[in-house]
């Protein structure tokens, strides 16, 4: 899977340079060190988390399975069986463990199940859009960078959680993300590039898929941790030595506590490097094999159950971008007639078992785990699809259409096993109970203990609030 490199904090020290150990300068003994890295901002990141995170609960984290594109509401969680077929879709209905509740035949093992998950069936997702995804994520209508020039700089949720609430582990990522493409995922924005995630595929062993979901039999190779062949883990604690010698001789001129302060985060990025707990939860082979086949072979589910190893290793907020191509996303139905993405009934349906399976493995692991309680599971994308069927000439495709969007939930300690808000009779409107995306990020806040009056500030010294015009869905609690 490619990586697509972009900027970070570490770019001034220009860390892909190989200079060796030059006694020169203080900022080469640095470079040195931190050669590997790539995009991690290891010791700012620690320093800032450190300033800003508030003292929680420890194990409270969130794992977001973000379906790239869009899926279509009328065609999973919010089916109209009784509609014309041009608005109800090919697909039929099963009922689920909740009386009066049906749902796509293609997701039985929800169905049975869903007493431990929340259907929200009246998201306002007007103003969501792709390439970039970003109000969802934000839980910030004007994070539109399509027509807002100042969009794309509203943090993401699980970026605000990295800067104000931090990881459960000091030596792992707060908020990290499997990206398939840049522009599915929101970034640290206003935040600084300190708090955006940290990209898993990067340091992960994962199977390789081409863009319409083929596997091409190779493996990708977790290039974060390969280090130059002279550059060895001992090298860098001598390093980090020498380092700590210069510290000590500082502070004994300046008699301040800063340099030792500053000596605890270049160890702690250390130990992300050379140290053993983010790579060992990255480490697939160290879960039991019984596991691994419970989750299967497949790309997503690798990464769900990667996932779940990262949270129990520390990581506040997981993302997964479930998708295939590099573009708008893989659930974005638009067509046959309109490739890669499919219609409704070539485009859809083989991607809804699959979401099945990883969707309900992954919460029956945690619960089995006694790890359900502090884990909230989301499945959402940006926005639902037309109630009617066939849009851009296609035989079955349904295009945008942000007015109503649905979505489910798990876990958390939250009150399940309920189906929140409704749509008028053929999918297209809110009929009740509107829920909006800052209602999401605030319900999402309060699980990990970010206080909701918090704000942050632009560009320009304005404060913005992490909730903006929203509150905790009350039906959860």
């Amino acid at each position: 899977m490619a990586h697509t490199p972009h900027t970070h904090a570490f770019t001034s020290l220009l860390p892909t340079v190989r200079e060796g150990l030059v006694l020169a300068s203080r900022r080469n003994f640095l470079k040195a060190s931190f050669a590997g890295l790539a995009g991690l901002t290891l010791p700012a990141l620690l320093k800032h988390q450190a300033e800003g995170a508030t003292p929680t609960r420890k194990g409270k984290a969130v794992i977001l399975l973000w379906m790239a594109g869009g899926p279509s509401h009328l065609d999973t969680w919010d089916p109209k069986p009784s509609r014309p077929p041009e608005n109800r879709g090919p697909f039929a209905v099963i009922q689920t463990r909740l009386p009066g509740v049906q749902i796509c035949e293609h997701l039985p093992l929800q169905a049975a199940r869903l007493d431990r998950f929340t259907l929200i069936r009246s998201v306002d997702a007007r103003g969501s859009n792709h390439e970039p995804n970003k109000v969802m994520q934000t839980g910030h209508r004007e994070a539109a960078p399509r027509v807002n020039p100042r969009g794309h700089l509203y943090p993401a949720i699980g970026s605000v959680i990295a800067k104000y609430r931090g990881a459960n582990h000091p030596s792992m990522p707060p908020y990290a993300a499997f990206m398939r493409s840049r522009s599915h995922l929101a970034w640290g924005g206003y935040l600084g590039k300190r708090y955006d995630p940290f990209i898993v595929n990067t340091a992960a062993r994962l199977p390789v898929y081409d863009l319409v979901g083929k596997d091409t039999g190779k493996i990708s190779e977790p290039a974060l941790f390969q280090m130059p062949v002279d550059l060895t883990a001992e090298r860098i604690q001598d390093r980090q030595s020498l380092l700590r010698a210069f510290d000590r001789q500082r502070r004994h001129l300046e008699n301040s506590g800063a340099p030792e302060v500053m000596d605890r985060y270049h160890q702690q990025a250390i130990e992300l490097l050379t140290g053993r707990r983010l790579q060992d939860a990255l480490d697939l082979t160290r879960e039991p094999q019984r596991v691994r086949e419970r989750y299967g072979a497949h790309l997503w589910c690798q990464q769900a159950l990667l996932a779940r190893r990262l949270i129990e290793a520390g990581v506040a907020f997981v993302t997964l971008d479930l998708s295939y191509h590099t573009a708008s996303g893989t659930w974005d139905t638009h067509g046959d007639n309109i490739p890669p993405y499919g219609g409704i009934s070539r485009g859809l349906k083989p991607l809804l078992p699959l979401f099945d399976h990883l969707l309900t493995t992954l919460v029956d692991d945690l619960q089995q785990r006694g790890k359900l309680e502090d884990v909230l599971v989301i499945a959402m994308g940006e926005f639902g699809r037309t109630p009617r069927i066939g849009t851009q000439g296609s035989t079955d495709g349904r295009d945008h259409w942000p007015y109503v969007l649905s979505m489910c939930l798990a876990g958390g300690g939250l009150r399940h096993g309920q189906v929140i808000g409704s749509t008028e009779k053929d999918g297209g409107q809110i009929a009740t109970r509107p829920v909006h995306p800052a209602d999401l990020a605030a319900t999402i806040y309060r699980h990990m203990g970010v206080p909701l009056d918090t704000e942050y500030v632009d560009t320009t010294g304005r404060p913005i609030p992490v909730v903006y015009g929203g509150n905790p869905i009350e039906e959860l609690f």
